[in-house]
Formats: structure tokens, C-alpha cells, sequence
């Protein structure tokens, strides 16, 4: 088949931002589609077939719509725009810039980085209880967290309930020093930490000190009631089907978890896995199943998890 040649305006001045420190993001759209790519002036000329120049047109487009608006391009940006095209599906990233939940302390916008984030939060909005499952680096939590905050914020709830449970992951700590706040903190620290960044230190503090916001591990939540109130649950999957967690009127919950990384008794039931089997079809219950095509973190993450996905369903073959 006889490569074409498609030429096309790009403004100069995002060329640094769309393909990245020496072409480095060029390069990888190259590599990845077969094409190869001539930037002179404002025209790019693309060559290679003609379903790759498309492709490599739709994903240059959507990223220089992104720094139009004032985005900085990252390597997630370009990895999620090309596995979206090699899935022959738009790429949709500006649909994605249009979703800010929140704002961090230092201004930087909360908003979902792909699809399967843009459902997990749209599912949130509208639902009363709503499981979030994935690997890590999905952010399951942090969305989850920005949208209590969010909430918090603008008096849609009275406070937020974040929990999970305290289990080892897979070490034995032994005696742990301190307090009961002390002794239960190194579970709950992912909590903390998404809590610092948007909310920030000292407005986090005032609404801990005035029950506002309440961070506990599961095992101190049972029996309670709680109304108007945004329930978080976290790592759910470290949870036995007898722990449940009660939702009062007008609350929300959220419970997430990954089923790859139970630190569970070898012989127990997770009441993750369990709930969704029991759940899965109740109308109202949002489910959404994030990949590791939704992994934000850095790159090697998302390879990792794509590795070991693999390894495991090898393992699973074998048997």
C-alpha cells in the first residue's frame, strides 16, 4: 500500500508543549502508528497508510486542543490519546478537560483523565452507592475524595466519613506505640494525604477537631447510623461480607477496592468481591470497572499492572 501524505496547520507556539522535550511525545506517536511526522514552520506533514495518518491526525489534534486551553501535556495524555486510537475510538480528551471536579490547594484542577474515570464520577453524581474497582493508580480514591470534599463544600452534605480496613498488608507490624490514633494512622495515611492536597492542612485539621470530618478504620463503624454524610470506604476488598457499613438518609457511599490485592486470610471471602456479585444488578448501585487503560500515575505503572494482568491470567490457564 502506497503511504500518503497529509499536511495540516500547527501553530508553532505549542510545539514544544504537544510534542514534548526533544519530540520526545513526536517520537512516540511515530513509533506507535507507523507514520512519520515533519513539523516546518506551522504545517506537520504526516506520512505513512491511510488509517495510521488518521489516527496520528485525530490524537495530534486533540493534544493541541488540550494546550490551546492552557493544558500541559503529559505522557498519560499521549499514551491514553494512543491507546484510545489504536482502539479505533476518538480520542475525547477534550470532553475530559471539561469535567473539573475541584481544585487542589495549589490550584491545580481535579478532573477525570479518562473514560473509564469520566463514567466512575458521572456514576458518583448520580448514584446513591457506587463501587469503584481497579488496580492502583486509577484514582479511585482521590476522584472519590475530590468529590466529598466537593460536596462537603458546598453544604450538600454535613460531613465526610472516611474508612477503611486495618489489616496488614501481608507484614507483620507487631506492637504499634501511641494512642488509639496513633496505633490505627499508618492504615488511613493514603486518606490523610488526598485530604492534604485539596483540602489542605489547617482546613482539614478545624473540621477534624469539629467532627466534620472523621477519618476511622471499618471496625469502629459498626452499628452506626449516618446521615448526610459522604461515606467513603476504601480498600474494600480487605473486607470480610460481615462488615458492612451503614448509609443514612441522604448520604452517599463509595467503596473502593482492587480484588488483585486482598491481604485477606488465604481462606476468606472478600466482601468486595461478594457485594458485586450480590449487587451487580440492583438499579441504583453504580459499578465501574477501571483498567489499566485508566492508570494515571507515572507510565512504568501502567505497564507493571499490564504485566502482571498478564502473568495472572497465564497462572489461571495453567490450571
Amino acid at each position: 500500500m502506497n503511504p500518503i501524505e497529509i499536511e495540516m496547520n500547527f501553530p508553532a507556539e505549542h510545539g514544544g508543549n504537544v510534542f514534548g522535550q526533544f519530540d520526545v511525545y513526536m517520537k512516540k506517536i511515530e513509533k506507535t502508528l507507523h507514520v512519520s511526522l515533519i513539523l516546518r514552520g506551522d504545517k506537520l506533514k504526516c506520512i505513512g497508510s491511510q488509517q495510521a495518518v488518521n489516527h496520528a491526525v485525530s490524537v495530534i489534534e486533540e493534544l493541541l486542543e488540550l494546550s490551546r486551553r492552557g493544558n500541559a501535556i503529559t505522557e498519560q495524555n499521549v499514551n491514553y490519546a494512543l491507546s484510545l486510537s489504536m482502539d479505533d475510538q476518538p480520542a475525547h480528551l477534550i470532553e475530559l478537560d471539561k469535567d473539573v471536579i475541584c481544585h487542589t490547594i495549589q490550584g491545580k484542577a481535579v478532573k477525570p483523565k479518562t473514560l473509564g474515570q469520566k463514567k466512575y464520577v458521572e456514576q458518583i453524581k448520580d448514584k446513591m452507592i457506587t463501587f469503584g474497582v481497579g488496580p492502583a493508580g486509577t484514582g479511585k480514591t482521590y476522584l472519590a475524595m475530590a468529590m466529598a470534599i466537593t460536596a462537603f463544600k458546598n453544604d450538600e452534605v454535613n460531613r465526610i466519613i472516611l474508612t477503611r480496613p486495618a489489616i496488614e498488608a501481608g507484614e507483620k507490624l507487631g506492637f504499634l506505640p501511641g494512642d488509639l490514633q496513633s496505633k490505627v494512622d499508618p492504615y488511613l495515611r493514603p486518606l490523610y494525604d488526598a485530604l492534604y492536597e485539596i483540602l489542605g492542612a489547617d482546613a482539614f485539621m478545624k473540621n477534624m477537631e469539629k467532627g466534620l470530618i472523621e477519618v476511622a478504620p471499618l471496625a469502629y463503624m459498626r452499628g452506626r447510623t449516618l446521615d448526610n454524610a459522604y461515606i467513603i470506604l476504601d480498600e474494600a476488598q480487605n473486607t470480610t461480607p460481615a462488615q458492612m457499613t451503614r448509609i443514612g438518609f441522604g448520604s452517599k457511599a463509595i467503596i473502593t477496592g482492587d480484588m488483585t490485592q486482598k491481604d485477606l486470610p488465604f481462606d476468606s471471602i472478600s466482601g468486595l468481591e461478594e457485594a458485586l456479585q450480590v449487587l451487580g444488578k440492583v438499579k441504583d448501585i453504580g459499578i465501574s470497572h477501571l483498567t489499566n487503560k485508566d492508570v494515571v500515575r507515572h507510565p512504568l505503572v501502567q505497564q507493571i499492572v499490564a504485566a502482571y494482568d498478564k502473568y495472572e491470567e497465564a497462572k489461571e490457564s495453567r490450571k
